[in-house]
């Protein structure tokens, strides 16, 4: 295994250390914007499923601001958005350069994308069993938690698994402009440097966190759609 990864590979097994500190400021990147972004990505989907026309507490003027501010931030390049927020990057984490900086931008592009994807699969959620919680009484709050979060979770967790995917990639591009991980890693020694062999291996090992990431969502769904 040492032979062939020398012969074919040699720029690589000169540096598995960095190979395996990108990998790791790869998955520390998507798990904590995950999280983050995860969580705030709810809250704003089902605000915007329920103040949606029709929705069981519509705001029309609440949800045109978010509906346009979800649209801006969705249509904006992912680079450019990390240059337009350098600012308050560095506001939060007090740089905006690094691993954790990166963590930033990546919260602000994932949250209105994941925000839209939960509204889109909790407006699936059956409207017959919506409109029999409320024949039944159930407040605003045990509609949510109890219809929608609960009658929704494959779609939730079917959307989820889209967007830790398009997570995975931002992180690469992130990486590109010196935030880690192993876009940089493909950047800064594979791409400058001409070393194929990083540039292939960096890619590889993206390659499997994203099957690996998408076989555990699938599994989950086929869970609990039984």
């Amino acid at each position: 295994m040492d032979t062939f990864i020398t012969t074919f590979l040699p720029n690589v097994s000169e540096i598995w250390d960095e190979v395996l500190l990108s990998t790791w400021e790869t998955l520390y990147m998507t798990l904590i914007a995950g999280l983050i972004a995860g969580g705030l990505g709810v809250i704003l989907g089902v605000i915007l499923l329920v103040t949606q026309e029709g929705g069981i507490l519509e705001n029309k003027h609440l949800y045109n601001v978010l509906d346009k501010l979800v649209n801006i931030f969705r249509s904006l390049p992912f680079i450019i958005l990390m240059a337009l927020i350098v600012p308050f990057t560095r506001f939060v984490v007090g740089t905006s350069i690094g691993t954790t900086a990166s963590i930033v931008p990546l919260v602000v592009a994932t949250v209105p994308f994941y925000a839209r994807q939960i509204q889109n699969a909790l407006v699936e959620v059956d409207p017959g069993v919506i409109e029999a919680a409320q024949s039944m009484g159930a407040s605003p709050g045990e509609i949510i938690f109890r219809v929608y979060l609960k009658e929704g979770l494959a779609g939730i967790i079917r959307v989820s698994s889209v967007t830790i995917i398009n997570l995975i990639g931002l992180t690469a591009m992130a990486g590109a402009i010196g935030g880690g991980g192993l876009g940089n890693l493909a950047i800064t020694r594979g791409y400058n440097r001409f070393q194929n062999d990083v540039t292939l291996v960096a890619t590889i090992i993206i390659l499997i966190i994203v099957f690996i990431s998408q076989a555990i969502g699938n599994a989950l769904v086929k869970k609990v759609s039984h």
